[in-house]
């Protein structure tokens, strides 16, 4: 007789949530005795912070499940980024778990995000007989896994679900073990988010389709300083007046300071036009349905991809190819996202690209994107991503104005012997002190030779 089964879905965000809410409603998962939702708060003060469950539109989601437990609670003090359990103490947290989830001896299916790191890392050791399913909420799916899994952990791994934020485009995440992907249909998800409030009383008098703009709190990823993050809200106020919008709204990461809009507020006074801050804990995408904005202008916000892909909105973005010129190490998992973004949407700079720019076909995608994106995760990750080199190489041959643009970097292609790089033989040039003090005594010659 077969063992019953509990399935446990771990969540961090809304976002997360809503996506489990939208495979579930299209049948992605079979039936089974028993579905519980996972929560967990990884806020560095989690305890100051509300959790998921505290959100609103949160009730609208947890229908789908039997039950809600929070996983702060179940391992507190320890916190859910950084605690994993030591390997001899695996077996006497199962039990506990089990005994207070009242899981028995039911079959365990896990479905985690972002296996590589907990709590989804802690949670498959803490259940070493359980199928895991992982599930993508964002454009990371599309990058390479961070780094090497064990393989007892990654033959565990039955698929990776995703939204089709880039239809065509597949994702590298798990393929080292042949994991399959599966799309959670654009209409399940749709249906879903229009179940969450899009309440926010601050925007009760913005016009008529506004420019939404979208900050990330990148400064707080160490990819930009305070200031410069500042400067970059400032940007996109500059580009969406320059496209003639005079109403704005700027929707800030909901972990930003207050101060991160306030010289956005002031750049936007002074030009003239009115920039609304929507200070509710809402989804952008709630913003999407209630505002229906003329233009969506953002960095690299997953954001930008669900407003183009499914509500069908105008978009541009900024600042992604200064982060790609800074972005360290080469192997940051930011990057892929960045890429996604800087490659296929159109630059805020430019009038004329924004507005003619209309999401690819997914037989584009497959010729232009996905080239660059292998030969980009495989840079990234060539011992994990060992079975792409020769896609890379092929890329990189035949799309030689990209071996110097912002996506590789010559140090990178020279280091992995791939095309665009410093042939092996002449790889001494840049480290030989005669050569370098060759050029130095040429930049010293060239200043005479103009006179």
């Amino acid at each position: 007789m077969a063992l019953p089964c509990t399935q446990v879905f771990v969540a961090s965000t809304l976002y997360g949530t809503a996506t489990l809410a939208a495979a579930l409603d299209a049948g992605c998962f079979p039936p089974a005795g028993r579905r519980i939702l996972l929560t967990s708060n990884h806020a560095l003060a989690a305890e100051a912070s509300p959790g998921l469950a505290a959100l609103p539109g949160f009730a609208a989601l947890r229908t789908r499940f039997d039950e809600v437990i929070d996983w702060n609670a179940a391992i507190a003090p320890l916190h859910p980024s950084s605690w994993t359990p030591r390997p001899e103490d695996v077996p006497l947290w199962e039990r506990q778990l089990r005994a207070l989830w009242g899981l028995g001896e039911d079959r365990v299916e896990l479905v985690v995000e972002s296996l590589q790191v907990p709590p989804a890392r802690a949670l498959c050791l803490l259940f070493p007989g359980a199928a895991v399913d992982v599930y993508a909420d964002g454009l990371m799916s599309y990058g390479p896994t961070r780094f090497r899994l064990d393989a007892q952990l990654g033959t565990r791994v039955r698929r990776v679900l995703h939204p089709d934020l880039v239809p065509g485009l597949e994702p590298l995440l798990l393929t080292e073990f042949g994991v399959r992907p599966e799309l959670v249909p654009a209409t399940a998800l749709l249906k879903v988010l229009a179940e969450l409030p899009s309440e926010a009383p601050e925007l009760d008098g913005v016009g008529h389709n506004p420019a939404l703009l979208l900050g990330q709190y990148l400064s707080a990823l160490d990819l930009l300083s305070p200031s410069e993050e500042e400067e970059l809200h400032v940007e996109m106020v500059r580009g969406a007046h320059a496209l003639g919008h005079r109403e704005l709204v700027f929707k800030p990461h909901p972990s930003a300071p207050a101060e991160y809009s306030r010289r956005a507020a002031a750049e936007a006074g002074r030009l003239g036009a009115r920039l609304t801050v929507a200070t509710s804990p809402v989804l952008a995408e709630s913003l999407y349905e209630r505002l229906r904005p003329a233009l969506v202008v953002g960095c690299f916000s997953t954001g930008l991809l669900t407003a183009a892909t499914l509500y069908g909105l105008p978009v541009a973005r900024t600042g992604t190819g200064a982060l790609l010129a800074r972005l360290t190490p080469y192997q940051n998992s930011n990057r892929i996202p960045l890429t996604v973004v800087d490659a296929l949407l159109p630059a805020l700079s430019d009038a004329r690209a924004v507005d003619g720019w209309s999401p690819p076909g997914p037989e584009q995608v497959r010729g232009r994107l996905a080239g660059l994106l292998t030969a980009v995760g495989y840079a990234m990750q060539p011992q994990i991503l060992a079975g792409r080199r020769a896609d890379a190489e092929r890329y990189l041959a035949h799309h030689p104005e990209q071996r110097t643009g912002s996506y590789f970097t010559r140090r990178r292609l020279t280091s992995l012997g791939l095309p665009g790089g410093i042939p092996a033989r002449l790889a001494f040039l840049p480290h030989s002190p005669a050569v370098r003090r060759a050029v130095r005594r040429l930049r010293r010659l060239r200043p005479l030779r103009a006179r």
